[in-house]
């Protein structure tokens, strides 16, 4: 309109109305008529200055940060959100332990031994305990099977959750004449009798506050994994596959007792068993085989470092373990003989030459050595039961960090433990090194001329 220089009435521009007094109110007017009183100075009215725009940008910051925090709360609103889901959840595991339905009280109990053996829980454990006590009870008194396994696998881990002090002794004060009943009962389930088996060693091991009740416990394994020994003759006795596991995790658990033992006791022990021992590496039962020899490492171990120590058998004792290491009878499955070997290749080099072939873990920033047939069999038991949980145990569960002298729980970032985390070309070129340098030293102990003709 104004390059035209016409006026029509159906096209005029819009009357600025502009108040120049004080009272002026300078909020009704808008973006374009603010635009032509700056085309227009002598109107009255002053343009936006650089003070109204610095605090203009002050609360957009002001906005921006706001946003943060929010975002800040929320996160923290979310976890607080997930926390109460997941204490929901194992709330509703706790009352289905006692419903009418077998299937729904098998679920309940495994849902609580996932969460157990994945979190530490003690807090919330420990309020309930007493609950989830009478339920494990009611579970062994009154289920069948794969429920009483549960049961049993569940005590362990409310044990192993609450460490060795007042509260998991409770818990087990209620729970171990079950266990032995069940354990000594002839007509109770096989599985649930390999169950107890486990859990009663690593219960007494947590809970039990009395050297002889240990013992007590321990004369429970004997009389059971004495049953497989071989007879004089030489021969064995005839076993079914389900009872010799039973009998194999009665003597992994009298050996994991065998840690905790007295001196006194230790030598009563050494001269009653180690002469009978060797009688179970005649087992038919590869399982057997390979616990026999574990915990006759074991004893020479705990027998070495208590005072020096001579067996007049050990010369027979020596070629019967060379044997299995070198193990080649067709009758039995190839991956049997392959891990017979293995482990009886470090039990001989234990029982001739005192010596342990060292294992590494690594957890976290941390790692540990398995330095030791005590702390291997003490491992071993644990990570039965915790499973892929066990790592994370180690980093944050005081009661096993104790019992493997790791000190109080190390707490690091998330930030240090992404600086600290290696690439994967790295991670490659360290585990190729390591591969070839364990196949170097394993091909020192292997006879190649034992494995021809087993393919």
């Amino acid at each position: 309109l104004m390059r035209s220089g016409k006026r029509s009435s159906s096209h005029r521009p819009m009357p600025i109305r502009v108040n120049t007094q004080k009272s002026a109110n300078v909020s009704a007017i808008t973006i374009p008529e603010l635009k032509i009183l700056h085309a227009f100075p002598h109107g009255g009215m002053q343009p936006f200055s650089d003070e109204d725009a610095s605090v203009e940008t002050l609360s957009h910051c002001s906005s921006f940060s706001d946003t943060a925090s929010v975002a800040d709360e929320g996160g923290e609103a979310n976890e607080d959100a997930a926390q109460e889901d997941f204490q929901y959840k194992l709330k509703g595991f706790i009352d289905s332990t006692v419903d009418k339905s077998a299937k729904t009280r098998q679920g309940a109990l495994d849902g609580l031994k996932g969460a157990m053996a994945t979190r530490i829980l003690y807090e919330f454990i420990s309020e309930r305990r007493m609950t989830i006590t009478d339920s494990i009870e009611r579970c062994l008194k009154k289920g069948k099977g794969e429920e009483q396994r549960a049961a049993a696998s569940l005590a362990c881990l409310l044990c192993i959750q609450l460490g060795s002090g007042i509260e998991s002794e409770e818990v087990f004060k209620s729970l171990k004449p079950i266990f032995k009943n069940i354990l000594a009962d002839g007509s109770a389930n096989i599985q649930a009798r390999q169950a107890v088996a486990t859990s009663l060693g690593l219960c007494t091991l947590v809970a039990e506050d009395d050297i002889l009740d240990v013992h007590a416990t321990m004369e429970c394994f004997e009389n059971l994994f004495t049953r497989s020994y071989a007879r004089a003759d030489g021969t064995c006795p005839s076993i079914s596959p389900p009872t010799s596991q039973l009998h194999t995790n009665a003597l992994l658990s009298w050996a994991l007792l065998l840690t905790i033992c007295t001196s006194n006791q230790l030598s009563d022990i050494l001269r009653k068993h180690l002469p009978k021992l060797p009688r179970l590496l005649e087992s038919d039962d590869v399982n057997m085989r390979i616990a026999a020899g574990e915990t006759i490492a074991l004893l020479f171990e705990l027998a070495r470092d208590m005072n020096p120590f001579d067996f007049d058998e050990l010369d027979e004792l020596c070629d019967k373990l060379s044997a299995l290491a070198t193990d080649c009878n067709k009758h039995r499955a190839k991956t049997d003989k392959r891990k017979q070997r293995s482990v009886f290749r470090d039990v001989l080099k234990a029982v001739e030459e005192g010596e342990f072939q060292s294992e590494t873990i690594r957890f976290g920033t941390e790692r540990m050595n398995i330095d030791s047939w005590v702390r291997k069999r003490t491992y071993d038991t644990f990570r039965e039961f915790v499973g892929s949980g066990m790592n994370f145990h180690l980093q944050a569960n005081e009661f096993i960090r104790d019992v493997f002298e790791l000190g109080p729980p190390i707490l690091v970032d998330s930030a240090t433990m992404k600086a600290m985390k290696i690439s994967r070309f790295e991670r490659h070129l360290h585990n190729s090194a390591a591969f070839k340098a364990r196949t170097k030293a394993r091909n020192k102990f292997r006879d190649k001329r034992v494995d021809v003709g087993e393919f």
